[in-house]
């Protein structure tokens, strides 16, 4: 694949994770209803812990967004989506796991994809 193409398709992958992070974070700034039964009802968190939950992901994702950051941006939106999961798992929600199982995937294949650096890293072979 040329490079340019293999570039673009990364930012494409990774706007997936970006967009449903920030998607999220919006949800539980301007208190979305669903937003707050899910987070507070189901999962257990109290009202004044999503603005701090939204505010890191929102700083997840700019750390992730800008080029020289990336990497510590792709691992912080793993740790953060790992939480989410360990979440859903600790009140027997495994339907809602895999949301954020499938972004933290596309945040590292999007970061493979527009980054040389991480492909030097984890080559992979044909």
């Amino acid at each position: 694949m040329p490079e340019k193409t293999r570039v673009w398709a990364g930012r494409v992958v990774s706007a997936i994770p970006i967009a449903a992070l920030l998607f999220s974070a919006a949800g539980k700034v301007a208190g979305a209803p669903q937003m707050v039964d899910v987070m507070v009802g189901v999962l257990g968190f109290s009202r004044e812990a999503l603005l701090l939950l939204a505010v890191i992901e929102v700083t997840c994702v700019i750390v992730y967004m800008v080029p020289q950051t990336a990497v510590v941006g792709a691992v912080l939106m793993t740790g953060y989506l790992g939480g989410a999961i360990a979440s859903h798992v600790r009140v027997a929600d495994t339907v809602n796991l895999v949301p954020p199982l499938v972004l933290g995937i596309l945040a590292w294949v999007g970061l493979y994809l527009r980054d040389a650096r991480v492909r030097a890293l984890l080559p992979l072979r044909t």
